[in-house]
């Protein structure tokens, strides 16, 4: 740690508001513990959850870092005494619980992963928490097969553009939705077989002729609210919900007897709050499963924009207007 600096530029959140209260500060460069490794920040992304806890509405899990950030990729710089996977000099992407929003990020060694030649390193900052989330709730959790469909809500953001070239690549057929043409036209281009306009097409009767009135398998749903309904609508017999935020509220009203004639599961997760534990087996399962895919170049992130470090509050207007497709990041 003695060639490092003491102090490093990290942007903060300096009270629950809009993305002005986004702002940069001085901090001390932190120090890794025994299962831990230091990263020198070149990328990080940006993600709902961070718009979240800027508002107040999602704090950090105990001990976790106050400042934003879920994902980053970037170098080595120190390591702690148990981490043995990764050392420095190494080029990494790793999930965090918080802290990415800053020159240099404390990962867990367990968590992160070496950077692919096939991805920039901007890319990688915009993969861990996107992948994770997508493997754990659409392949895991969700149980989606090879042969079975799949309906994205969401489609043209970081976790849907990501889902639509996993479950293809897997083997699924994928419908999402989306609220443009442009975004239309960049699902279909990513590979998805039929990519529904909302605000002029009703995703349940779509979906209900396009699968012969049968339905699909599995719906990644961000959206709640109106849609909990809608999707027991659009489910097939046995089909499974898996809910991972909550856009249109948490709040729902649900005729529960649809799940019962139709045998429907409805689970959810959300990662941060997950143990260690649990986040190193989802990324031991990606090294094995995903890891070739990204080595071979068939999966990548859809990238959007990039904004510098200092100028996060702007990521997270555009974040905010929803105009973009897949992924911003924030160059250290």
């Amino acid at each position: 740690m003695d060639k490092l600096p003491t102090q490093m530029t990290v942007v903060a959140i300096s009270k629950p508001g809009g993305p002005e209260v986004l702002v940069p500060e001085q901090r001390p460069v932190p120090q890794p513990g025994p299962d831990e490794i230091l990263v020198k920040v070149e990328a990080a992304g940006v993600n709902r959850p961070d718009v979240a806890q800027r508002s107040g509405a999602y704090p950090p899990p105990p001990g976790a870092s106050d400042l934003p950030g879920l994902e980053i990729a970037g170098e080595v710089v120190a390591v702690g005494s148990n981490a043995k996977r990764h050392k420095i000099g190494d080029k990494v992407m790793s999930l965090v619980a918080g802290g990415g929003y800053a020159q240099y990020c404390i990962a867990q060694d367990a968590q992160a992963m070496s950077v692919p030649p096939a991805l920039s390193i901007k890319e990688a900052g915009a993969l861990p928490e996107t992948l994770m989330t997508v493997w754990h709730n659409v392949f895991e959790r969700g149980g989606l097969k090879a042969g079975e469909t799949l309906l994205i809500h969401g489609g043209s953001s970081g976790i849907g553009t990501m889902a639509i070239q996993l479950a293809k690549a897997f083997g699924a057929k994928v419908f999402v939705t989306v609220g443009s043409q442009d975004k239309v036209d960049a699902c279909l281009k990513l590979g998805a077989d039929r990519a529904i306009n909302y605000k002029t097409e009703d995703f349940v009767t779509v979906v209900k002729e396009e699968t012969n009135k049968a339905g699909v398998n599995l719906i990644l749903d961000m959206v709640a609210g109106d849609y909990v309904d809608r999707n027991y609508d659009a489910a097939a017999v046995d089909g499974r919900i898996v809910q991972i935020a909550t856009l249109n509220g948490p709040k729902i009203t649900a005729n529960i007897a649809k799940v019962m004639v139709k045998r429907l599961t409805h689970t959810g997760s959300t990662l941060r709050p997950r143990s260690n534990a649990d986040k190193a087996a989802m990324v031991a399962a990606i090294e094995q499963k995903v890891m070739p895919l990204l080595r071979e170049g068939r999966v990548k992130p859809v990238m959007d924009s990039s904004f510098p470090l200092e100028k996060a509050a702007d990521a997270h207007r555009r974040m905010e207007t929803s105009a973009h497709i897949g992924k911003i990041v924030l160059e250290a």
